[in-house]
């Protein structure tokens, strides 16, 4: 006797394949076993997936194929991971097999049960975490944080300043569910692969090195299976990863902490564009695990979620408003109006002075500038030739280092030529400054400068085009947490998460470009950034009175910079919310965007317009808006035209139930005349960029 099942695979985004398709099996198998099917003229890997009917015995199959095989040496999946994915894939618009297999590590979906098997018996269970740390005395913030985190069932918005002693937080709560619940797992996410090390080190110490695994997509594939394994099986009793760890399979799961949760980071911009904040919430609910938000700077969409109960909050606030130390005081905000230094100054005299004292105090400085490379642009001025990349609507970026032109968006490279390929002039030159210009400049400026011991200044910049290889930003962390370097140059790799113990001076060399930014939320990022970047000064209580931020800033009367120098994120989100309330933003409104990519604009807004032509009658009558079609804020990439159209509703589930509807539409007009010439398209829903 045959039993046909139900069986998730990983199909093609528009194949319109979004739930489970059968296979035949000679056992009953479990939801959640995984199996390994054909799949045209491949093998793959699938998930025995719950349905609500359980289908009966086939005493005659004729055209279901039967399993290759089943990796019943693997727990399967629990009922509760399977509604995880199913709610992913329903709200953000994806099917479910491409949501469930993506989860899955790769590794593990060219197994079979034999190699799975041996696999297994070598993977050791782990032993009982043990603290192997003296922990620290909780300060009376702490203490009361976690009494109410004992108390309540949550989710919590933990809001803390920088160096309040969050992680010792998160840390003392994982600790108190595993004296009380040795079984239980916890998890615990960050928005960067670069801050996993230092997070792991510091949980290692307190739990044991064999309690703890990491998950993000830096690891390699075996080590990626490793950690998942001992997640899936329970005797890894803490998992710590970015974004993709939200789906990590962990049976025991009570705890899940969400670390700099604002962070954009959490929103992944490929394939399911899914909030791994949001997944969090939800499977905190699903799981009953308590959930916990932190940050200094919180989306303004948690902390409107964190408003006292009779408001509707539906998120508990928790405050930590004092750094850690006798005394540590935040850094003293410092307004540079570069309207009134020396023209073209890149840093103002006084900036300099300071920079130089702290240096001969043995102290360290950070200067960062989101923007990497030597400069945004190189130029002729004879017949005004820019860099553009021949392939995207954007200029290459001048690196100075290895002389080449290269595209951050699509990745084309060249040499730098010896004369305008235009009018053949040779006087070429940048325009603009990145964090290798900033770091040359900085380098030329300190040049008779000594540190105490008399020895020339140390610079060193952090981006992603110095840390490419494995190992480099460890190593050079390192050298900054050991004294070695003087001034730390770099992006906001370096303004958020690292406890650098020794700086007493950040400055931020030009952020004032998104103050005037046509996208709504770029205020909020910059004021984010800036108050991370300020937390990275005086960490240290006996050197936190002399620290300083300085921001280099053309407007410094900017309402924003008010609220940042007085430290006060509640006046700014105060602001902020109300300016969105009043143009019908979020989080007071719901969005998607839908993303169109085709060989011509024409072709791209044209199917845009199509499939908003056919939503029409249905929008109007759940109050749902749709927008005309725009190209995207970089059209082209890789000869790809971009359009995307705004969708926006006042109702989540509104919203929701129009997307799900209109989802067969946008199908029907890709198969149309209007699709021709289209290559993709997909539904991006809670956008972060408009």
């Amino acid at each position: 006797m045959s039993y046909p099942l139900p069986i998730l695979v990983q199909t093609p985004a528009h194949s319109q394949v979004g739930g489970p398709l059968s296979w035949l099996s000679e056992q009953t198998l479990a939801p959640g076993t995984l199996v390994r099917v054909p799949l045209g003229k491949r093998e793959t890997l699938g998930i025995v997936w719950p349905v609500a009917t359980p289908p009966a015995p086939v005493p005659d199959p004729v055209r279901l194929r039967p399993i290759t095989d089943a990796l019943t040496a693997l727990t399967p999946l629990t009922p509760a991971w399977c509604q995880l994915v199913d709610f992913a894939a329903s709200y953000y618009q994806r099917a479910a097999g491409e949501v469930a297999l993506a989860a899955l590590p790769p590794q593990l979906r060219e197994l079979g049960s034999e190699q799975l098997a041996r696999r297994l018996k070598r993977q050791a269970a782990a032993p009982a975490p043990s603290a192997t740390e003296q922990a620290p005395t909780l300060t009376p913030e702490q203490q009361a944080v976690m009494a109410q985190i004992e108390a309540q069932a949550g989710p919590f918005l933990l809001f803390g300043a920088t160096g309040s002693g969050k992680t010792e937080v998160y840390l003392r709560c994982v600790q108190q569910l595993l004296a009380r619940e040795p079984e239980a797992q916890a998890l615990v996410m960050v928005p960067e692969i670069n801050l996993t090390p230092q997070l792991e080190e510091r949980f290692a110490a307190r739990f044991g090195a064999e309690a703890v695994v990491s998950l993000h997509s830096g690891m390699t594939n075996p080590q990626r299976l490793k950690s998942w394994l001992a997640a899936h099986s329970g005797a890894a009793r803490i998992v710590l990863g970015t974004r993709m760890a939200v789906f990590a399979s962990m049976p025991a799961l009570k705890l899940i902490v969400v670390d700099e949760e604002h962070d954009p980071s959490y929103k992944q911009q490929e394939g399911a564009r899914y909030s791994a904040r949001d997944l969090a919430i939800y499977r905190g609910k699903l799981e009953n695990a308590k959930v916990i938000l932190g940050s200094a700077t919180p989306s303004l969409e948690s902390w409107h979620h964190s408003r006292p109960e009779a408001e509707g909050g539906r998120y508990v606030r928790l405050h930590m408003p004092s750094r850690v130390g006798d005394g540590g005081a935040l850094p003293l905000v410092r307004r540079v109006d570069m309207n009134h230094q020396p023209k073209h100054a890149v840093f103002s005299p006084p900036l300099l002075q300071a920079i130089t004292e702290r240096i001969a105090r043995g102290e360290q400085c950070m200067v960062f500038l989101n923007r990497r490379g030597y400069a945004p642009v190189l130029h002729c001025s004879d017949c005004d030739w820019k860099s553009e990349c021949p392939h995207c609507s954007a200029y290459r970026v001048f690196h100075k280092i290895d002389r080449t032109l290269r595209c951050h968006h699509c990745g084309f490279t060249e040499r730098v030529p010896r004369a305008c390929p235009s009018c053949g002039s040779p006087d070429i030159r940048p325009m603009g400054r990145g964090t290798e210009k900033l770091e040359e400049h900085l380098a030329e400026l300190l040049a008779e400068v000594r540190r105490p011991d008399g020895s020339p200044v140390r610079i060193v910049r952090i981006d992603a085009d110095t840390t490419k290889l494995k190992g480099e930003l460890e190593a050079q962390l390192a050298q900054v947490h050991s004294g070695d370097v003087d001034v730390l140059v770099g992006t906001q790799m370096i303004a958020k998460g690292h406890d650098f113990r020794r700086i007493t001076l950040v400055a931020a060399a030009n952020p004032d470009s998104a103050l005037f930014s046509s996208d709504f939320r770029a205020p909020e990022r910059l004021f984010s950034l800036l108050m991370q970047a300020a937390g990275r000064a005086g960490r240290d209580a006996g050197i936190s009175a002399q620290s300083e931020m300085w921001v280099q800033t053309q407007h410094p009367t900017h309402p924003l910079y008010d609220n940042l120098k007085k430290h006060d994120y509640p006046g700014f989100a105060a602001q902020q919310l109300k300016e969105r309330e009043q143009a019908g933003l979020p989080p007071f409104s719901f969005q998607a965007l839908v993303r169109a990519e085709a060989r011509t604009q024409e072709t791209a807004q044209a199917f845009l317009n199509a499939a908003s032509a056919l939503g029409t009658e249905d929008a109007v009558a759940l109050n749902v808006t749709l927008y005309p079609a725009v190209p995207m804020s970089v059209q082209r990439v890789a000869n790809v035209e971009r359009a995307q159209m705004l969708i926006e509703s006042p109702s989540r589930a509104a919203l929701q139930r129009f997307l799900a509807g209109w989802h067969d539409t946008l199908h029907t007009v890709r198969q149309g005349p209007e699709g021709k010439g289209l290559i993709r398209w997909a539904v991006d829903v809670d956008p972060l960029a408009i």
